[in-house]
């Protein structure tokens, strides 16, 4: 199933540098919002810049975020730990591909991480990566939010 992410986890923090080494990995192409940082807060928190850190000695890493308002993806670009490509229009694959294409790494070296089915996961596949499914860093989403995860995962996992 095109949907289905080669890993499904818990938040980023459970994604090691050794499990992408074990998968073949050499790029990191991570969504913003929800992935990486609480939705449309435009800072990243000390644990989250700690776990960067642990990655960039082995791996290219990059955020990719459909958000193409100017004056957030400055704020985000402020404390940002690797590049941000911004208005990526995901589920399109074209900006993944241009990323991989600039990087002249084979598709399936490169993973995309994110946590929505239905953009990041889709996305990386119509790319050709590696995919992995990860959920909300904000632990305090509101329930229309946890409501519209939860219906968007059913197309990974149908009953």
């Amino acid at each position: 199933m095109i949907l289905r992410p080669d890993k499904n986890l818990k938040d980023i923090y459970e994604i090691t540098p050794q499990m992408l080494k074990d998968m073949g990995i050499k790029a990191i192409l991570l969504d913003l919002d929800s992935t990486t940082m609480q939705s449309k807060t435009g800072v990243f928190t000390r644990e989250t810049l700690e776990w960067f850190e642990q990655f960039k000695k082995d791996f290219y890493m990059a955020i990719v975020t459909n958000n193409h308002k100017q004056e957030y993806i400055e704020k985000v670009n402020l404390g940002a730990p690797c590049k941000v490509y911004w208005g990526a229009h995901k589920p399109l694959p074209k900006t993944l591909k241009t990323i991989i294409k600039g990087l002249f790494m084979d598709s399936k070296s490169v993973v995309v991480v994110g946590d929505r089915p239905l953009t990041d996961i889709l996305a990386g596949k119509l790319a050709g990566t590696k995919t992995i499914l990860v959920g909300s860093i904000n632990k305090h989403e509101n329930i229309l939010v946890k409501f519209v995860r939860f219906i968007e995962r059913l197309t990974i996992c149908p009953f």
